[in-house]
């Protein structure tokens, strides 16, 4: 049976929030583990440092997704923030990876404010320790967190 793509109903309802703190999550084209390099995790590192719509509280880049926890900027656009950073990303790696990197649309998860923030980084950032990855995340170097 033929799987249709289903990106398109992630965008249904969503609403940027000035000052909302986000919880987004992209996942590479056909679950490729394209960011299991390095030099391709940095791409999409150097690539959200450089969205302006948000800030950065924490990510983690894994092999074959990201989660990236942000604060939208004062008149920001929560698609065009990501579109951004996944943009960016696919031009850093044209040489490296000449094929598709993103499967369209992303999920994100408005914090609610009463959610403790600093729990939900450390969910975000031990993902490889929950995948197997590493042992200790001291061995693991495609994640970050503004409170370390």
């Amino acid at each position: 049976m033929q799987r249709i793509a289903q990106g398109h109903k992630l965008r249904s309802g969503r609403v940027s929030e000035s000052h909302r703190i986000y919880l987004i999550t992209a996942v590479c084209h056909k679950r490729q583990t394209i960011f299991s390099s390095l030099e391709n995790g940095r791409a999409f590192v150097h690539a959200i440092r450089e969205v302006k719509q948000a800030d950065t509280l924490c990510y983690v880049v894994m092999p074959d997704h990201i989660h990236w926890l942000l604060q939208l900027a004062e008149g920001a656009d929560l698609s065009h923030a990501v579109q951004k950073a996944k943009s960016l990303t696919t031009m850093a790696l044209r040489k490296s990876w000449p094929g598709t990197v993103w499967q369209r649309g992303f999920h994100d998860h408005a914090l609610r404010r009463e959610e403790d923030i600093q729990a939900v980084a450390r969910y975000v950032v031990a993902n490889p320790l929950r995948a197997g990855l590493v042992k200790s995340l001291r061995y693991y170097s495609l994640w970050d967190a503004v409170w370390l």
